[in-house]
């Protein structure tokens, strides 16, 4: 069916709920016919959602700087793995090989991708759907602080309108599907 990235931490020190949550997407997005596109990381969430895509029969696409590779975090068991030069051609391929993107809860990179995305669909340079997984409200004070931006006219409704927010994954796909081509 469609690509779906899907953005979340890649830390090694997480509480399980969270790896499970991450390998319940993986599944999901499987179950679905969707091919998993993900930082090809093989640890923390970034790890249990290839994991559970592939438990589930499902396609994954890895998309990894060298410099990640060098550190051997690398999902070698991705079904197609590309290696870039920097973060930034991360980004820029995940995005061009993505036909929607999904969040995660996660840290510093998984909100610089969000946000990425979401800045681009923002100047119009995509229109591809985007899901945030506000499980057990992660990602609350984030919204409320984004909120008040909107309040304060330094984000228009209309961009913080891009981004869906939904609690659960089957929620998330079910907001995502609707918009695939």
């Amino acid at each position: 069916m469609a690509a779906i990235c899907v953005f979340c931490a890649s830390s090694r020190t997480l509480d399980q709920r969270w790896l499970d949550l991450a390998t319940e997407t993986g599944a999901e997005l499987a179950r679905r016919g969707h091919t998993l596109v993900s930082g090809g990381g093989c640890v923390g969430m970034m790890g249990a959602l290839a994991d559970g895509a592939r438990s589930a029969g499902g396609a994954t696409l890895g998309v990894i700087p060298q410099s990640l590779m060098d550190l051997e975090v690398a999902d070698l068991a991705s079904d197609e793995l590309l290696v870039t030069g920097s973060m930034a051609e991360r980004k820029t391929l995940m995005l061009d090989r993505s036909d929607a993107f999904l969040t995660l809860p996660g840290g510093l990179g998984t909100l610089d991708e969000l946000f990425e995305v979401w800045t681009t669909a923002t100047l119009a340079l995509h229109a591809k759907p985007m899901v945030l997984v506000d499980a057990d409200g992660f990602y609350r004070p984030l919204l409320d602080w984004l909120g008040g931006l909107a309040d304060r006219n330094f984000l228009k409704p209309a961009g913080l309108g891009l981004l869906t927010v939904a609690d659960s994954v089957p929620a998330a796909l079910d907001a995502l599907e609707p918009h695939l081509r």
